[in-house]
């Protein structure tokens, strides 16, 4: 009798040392996964904030680039109304236009974005 009791007892024993060492496996697995995962959005967000980055120096070129052909299409409207106006000067008129077009081409893309955004 104490023979089987004993032997209960071991493997009583032997049962909780298994489920501790379960329970401990799974916590290490947790904290692996964790980790990956923390890491994992940590690229992510360096990634994204690159993008965003990126993004901007885009808008930033748009409105350069928009400018510059809206000033050259100004400039030959200019130029056709120094025909009929001959002591309007279009390089004066053109240069004039280049601050007045950049902020209304960046106000404008900017409400865009923020249209977008909403």
């Amino acid at each position: 009798m104490r023979t089987c009791a004993s032997f209960a007892q071991r493997l009583e024993d032997l049962s909780q040392r298994v489920a501790w060492t379960s329970s401990l496996l799974r916590t290490r697995v947790d904290t692996a996964l964790a980790k990956q995962n923390r890491d994992l959005l940590e690229s992510m967000n360096r990634r994204t904030h690159l993008q965003l980055r990126l993004q901007q120096t885009v808008e930033g070129l748009s409105v350069v680039a928009i400018s510059y052909y809206l000033i050259g299409l100004l400039a030959y409207l200019y130029k056709a109304l120094h025909l009929g106006i001959p002591t309007l000067k279009p390089e004066l008129l053109t240069g004039m236009s280049v601050p007045v077009v950049a902020v209304l081409v960046m106000l404008t893309l900017r409400r865009i974005r923020r249209g977008m955004e909403a």
